[in-house]
């Protein structure tokens, strides 16, 4: 006679199923039936019924089971079931699928969303967080992680794929936000670094280029690693095929910015029929004064709230001027000015305290740094015998300043299909991918260090931070109403361990307790409910690798 305990996840809830159970044979058969169902036991009651079983030869034990009972703090459990929980729901944990490799990469976009860093780093987490209990894994360490990013990269279509079609809608499919960015690397033996435009700033550092392909709520779709020279544009191509053959299903509409959506891609989205693609982008300011300079469009539109034109039949302009930042780039410019004028006095105290400096020397250097401010166009540099001036041409500076703030979207789409309200909102979307990067890069995520050398590691490692920021989009929007960032929630839950009990000769298994009330508040937030207990697999993660005594010391 034995318990049968079992848990079903259901509509973010937990169930637990607990029947007892004994085994008989018919002939040399085993079979199996069902006494009683204990499901509405309390945890207590089931407790005591397993103490009984176990020791049903010998009653008067239970009295000295006391005594061989050992209960000790074990690993930190409530991060890790939290995040766990989330991956279900989201589909990402279905995704990857039961198998070792897909456990192992759900541990890897777990540990990503905990506490980010190596492979090494990841192992160290497992050991010390129920990683193997909740994720039904067992032992492993570095090596199997890396051999792990191949796997990832090997099935990252298939991956995708199914994460699109568990939260594809019929809204989210019209429309896609596409952008990309790039980021640096420490080391130089990355099969895909390169020198290129670098958005990081920092100089002398090779690079990778990333496009993120997002649906209109910002949530990620697919992520694809450049190398680090390919341009913005020729990133694009490649999205758009992906739509067509993966993400499409009618008509379609791309949006990017000023510097992706160009004539060539332009071009290359008329050439696709079926599904038909349309595109949202924005234009330069030479263009916009050129379209100025024909007639096309009129500086006065600017002061609607939103005004549109129709060039042609499949071209349509939409203007606004955004008073925010026309004043700002008003401010700009008078702190320039300023800065301008403050090296004239410096100039003008050196020329009057050395008689021997010589003043077109001076001037010369006032000139380069007008150039290198950008206001050289208006401002007029004069001098008379010693003395550097420094004066406003007023009527070059009024041309430069009337396109203060104003941008001009473009767009295929007719009115029927998206009013000059809809062009405008879906363009301001694509601040949802810069959201995006901005969380993967730096904020919570630190894709970089990539600490990885093989292109297919870092493809890998880029789709473990894509379904990673899935994650944390959902726990930020889970917890808006609590004042607290998703790095300190999830370091609140970090402080919940298990209670290890083990019973001599019996094995041990891990209580949950009850979590304190900023936990508690935590998870009823998330929607997610601890179990009351946790089986022990035992599994012990440790890495391959030690750390160096330098570290060590530290």
């Amino acid at each position: 006679m034995y318990l049968d305990i079992s848990t079903l996840q259901r509509n973010g809830r937990t169930y637990q199923r607990v029947l007892l159970r004994e085994s008989y044979r018919v002939n040399a058969q085993v079979k199996k039936r069902t006494i009683a169902n204990l499901s509405a036991c309390s945890d207590k009651e089931i407790a005591a019924i397993q103490l009984a079983l176990r020791h049903k030869h010998d009653l008067a034990q239970v009295g000295s089971v006391e005594q061989a009972l050992t209960v000790q703090q074990g690993p930190s459990v409530g991060a890790v079931w939290l995040v766990y929980q989330v991956a279900r729901r989201l589909g990402i944990a279905p995704t990857l699928g039961p198998s070792r490799e897909g456990k192992l990469a759900l541990w890897q976009v777990i540990a990503r969303v905990i506490d980010q860093g190596s492979r090494l780093s990841a192992v160290r987490l497992a050991s010390h967080h129920a990683a193997c209990d909740v994720l039904d894994l067992e032992s492993f360490h570095e090596e199997h992680l890396y051999a792990n990013l191949d796997w990832l990269k090997a099935h990252q279509v298939e991956i995708e794929n199914k994460l699109f079609r568990k939260t594809r809608d019929a809204q989210s499919t019209a429309l896609f936000l596409y952008d990309v960015t790039s980021s640096y690397l420490e080391g130089e033996k990355n099969q895909l670094a390169a020198f290129g435009y670098n958005r990081d700033g920092k100089k002398g550092k090779r690079q990778i280029v990333l496009g993120l392909l997002c649906d209109r709520e910002g949530t990620p779709l697919s992520i694809e690693v450049f190398k680090g020279n390919t341009p913005d544009t020729q990133t694009f191509v490649s999205q758009v095929s992906k739509v067509a053959e993966r993400f499409g299903g009618g008509a379609v509409t791309f949006v990017g910015d000023r510097g992706m959506i160009k004539g060539p891609q332009i071009e290359a989205l008329k050439a696709y029929k079926d599904p038909e693609f349309h595109y949202i982008t924005a234009i330069t300011k030479p263009q916009i004064e050129k379209l100025l300079a024909q007639g096309d469009i009129q500086i006065g539109l600017f002061d609607q709230v939103l005004a549109e034109v129709q060039v042609e039949e499949d071209l349509r302009y939409v203007l606004r001027r955004n008073p925010s930042r026309a004043e700002e780039t008003k401010r700009n410019r008078d702190d320039k000015y300023q800065a301008l004028r403050q090296t004239v006095d410096q100039q003008n105290r050196y020329l009057q305290e050395h008689p021997r400096a010589r003043l077109d020397v001076a001037r010369r250097q006032i000139e380069r740094k007008s150039q290198k401010l950008k206001i050289d166009n208006w401002v007029i540099v004069s001098s008379q015998e010693r003395t550097i001036f420094l004066l406003k041409d007023n009527e070059k500076l009024q041309e430069t300043a009337k396109l203060d703030g104003c941008y001009v979207l473009k767009t295929d789409l007719s009115t029927a299909a998206a009013c000059k309200e809809l062009v405008h909102d879906r363009y301001k979307d694509l601040a949802l991918v810069e959201w995006a990067f901005r969380t993967s890069k730096t904020v919570q995520l630190e894709m970089r260090p990539i600490h990885v050398r093989l292109a297919d590691r870092t493809r890998g490692h880029a789709l473990v931070v894509m379904m990673a920021y899935r994650i944390v989009k959902e726990l930020a929007s889970c917890w808006q109403s609590i004042n607290l960032t998703v790095q300190e929630g999830l370091k609140e839950l970090n402080a919940l361990c298990v209670t290890e009990v083990s019973i001599e000769g019996q094995g041990s298994y891990h209580r949950i307790p009850e979590p304190r009330d900023l936990s508690r508040q935590l998870l009823e937030a998330a929607r997610v409910k601890l179990p009351s207990y946790l089986p022990s697999k035992g599994a012990k993660v440790a890495t391959k690798k030690k750390l160096t005594s330098r570290r060590n010391a530290a």
